[in-house]
């Protein structure tokens, strides 16, 4: 317990950096950024009231201050093009990533621990060749590139799947139809690289002296591989796994435009392009302390996976 609080308490200064540094991104932006957002033909009166919309017409401390007292609130300010709060904005979108994110993190376990531990069981044969040559190729596609051609594969020839979007009638609900494509073009890099970890992990933990004693008990191979060395081999998955969550968040606002998926991701993308910098500063606000929890959570389960680090 006393580990964890202190975990909690490194987090503060995390948390701190990540909004300090959102909040100064309007201002390392070169140029004038009210003048970005309303173009050259602005009026100096519109100009004026932009600036002191966005607290501009301050001094850097006081905006600061602004800035966090917004944060601590849930008030992240006005969305200049669309007319409407940022909280409001990232709270509809929000859902849509998360799900995407956690639907390729499952998706990418569920094809590299099988995968993994077949190729660890079965070293230097031709499935662990072929799992490798696969994970490699995992490795080398990127979403940018696999994603058109899913959608060229299984949506254009075969019919299978849809092309875009979250649900055919465009509600705020989620078709599980939709989600496949986007999550798998997300998941395919995921797999490949933890299916080389379970399989170097797994390689590791079958050439312990306890997984010979088991087999000297006369344990079954399964009872010896599922019940004494993948539950050792996953310890060091865990902490892999939260770090690739960031890795997924980020590859979301690629995933998300390719599939027109109504998420963080693509309303960033939007954000960017609109020179709406409030709700970038918001969208980037999000994923990143988003990342930063996953980090906490990640941490605490592997104090609980690990028992050398429990007490």
């Amino acid at each position: 317990m006393k580990q964890i609080l202190t975990r909690l308490a490194l987090t503060v200064p995390v948390v701190w950096l990540v909004v300090s540094l959102v909040f100064l991104l309007i201002h390392l932006v070169p140029g004038d950024p009210v003048q970005m957002m309303l173009g050259e033909g602005a009026s100096a009166t519109d100009t004026a009231t932009v600036r002191h919309q966005y607290f501009l017409d301050l001094p850097l401390p006081q905006q600061y201050l602004r800035y966090w007292s917004g944060v601590l609130h849930g008030d992240l300010g006005s969305s200049i093009r669309l007319h409407a709060t940022v909280s409001s904005l990232i709270a509809a979108r929000y859902p849509y990533t998360l799900a995407l994110t956690l639907t390729a993190l499952v998706l990418g376990l569920a094809l590299a621990l099988p995968a993994g531990i077949l190729a660890a069981v079965r070293r230097g044969r031709w499935l662990d060749q072929l799992l490798s040559v696969v994970s490699l190729f995992g490795l080398s596609v990127p979403g940018l590139a696999l994603g058109p051609v899913l959608i060229l594969v299984f949506s254009i020839q075969l019919g299978w799947l849809p092309v875009s979007g979250a649900n055919p009638g465009g509600g705020p609900s989620i078709d599980l139809r939709y989600l496949v494509l986007p999550s798998l073009a997300m998941g395919a890099s995921l797999a490949a690289i933890l299916t080389r970890m379970v399989r170097t992990a797994m390689l590791e933990e079958l050439g312990q002296d306890y997984i010979r004693t088991a087999r000297a008990k006369g344990l079954s191979e399964t009872a010896v591989i599922c019940r004494h060395a993948l539950p050792n081999a996953l310890v060091p998955i865990v902490t892999v796994v939260g770090l690739q969550f960031g890795a997924l968040l980020a590859g979301a606002i690629v995933t998300e435009t390719i599939f027109s998926w109504p998420g963080l991701g693509r309303l960033t993308v939007s954000a960017i392009s609109n020179r709406d910098y409030a709700l970038v500063q918001g969208c980037l606000l999000s994923i990143g302390l988003t990342y930063v929890l996953v980090n906490l959570l990640t941490d605490v389960v592997y104090r609980w996976v690990n028992p050398r680090m429990r007490g």
